[in-house]
């Protein structure tokens, strides 16, 4: 196997599999109803708050990967919802669809072997590629997937 498959494939890994971390469908699974929206002990987010952090950050850096009119979201108010929104089962089940979505984009753009990883994204910042955008993606989701799984156990929630 060449190496830019490699690499490839090792991106998807990141995204899709359990490797050393969490992965979003084991943290979901069979979460309660009526949890969505507890904050936990000593947390100014509820679980719902986390997943759409999690979607958010994810589908702002695919849109700053394809988009070329991107605008960066304002920070940090632009990728957390407001502390007190509350969400739905509709709202809670597309935040879920949605992360499913994007991250399946984001694998298509590594897929995709007219897609050069290393290139300069061009209306990015220096330096910034694909290959870099997609391991902050996996370091952030891996991140908060993990922060979801901890405080789920704090709250008994398994």
């Amino acid at each position: 196997m060449e190496a830019d498959a490699v690499v490839r494939q090792q991106l998807v890994n990141l995204l899709m599999l359990r490797q050393a971390h969490m992965i979003f469908e084991d943290a979901v699974k069979d979460f309660p109803d009526t949890a969505m929206n507890i904050k936990p002990q000593h947390s100014v987010y509820s679980f719902w708050h986390i997943l759409e952090h999690i979607r958010i950050c994810q589908w702002d850096i695919l849109d700053y990967i394809v988009n070329p009119d991107y605008v960066a979201p304002d920070f940090p108010s632009g990728l957390w919802r407001g502390q007190d929104e509350t969400c739905s089962q509709a709202q809670w089940d597309a935040t879920i669809s949605q992360f499913y979505d994007d991250r399946q984009a984001l694998v298509d753009i590594i897929n995709d072997p007219q897609r050069d990883l290393y290139a300069q994204i061009p209306h990015g910042a220096t330096g910034h590629n694909i290959m870099r955008e997609i391991m902050i993606v996996g370091q952030h989701n891996a991140y908060h997937i993990g922060e979801f799984g901890i405080l789920r156990t704090v709250c008994d929630l398994w």
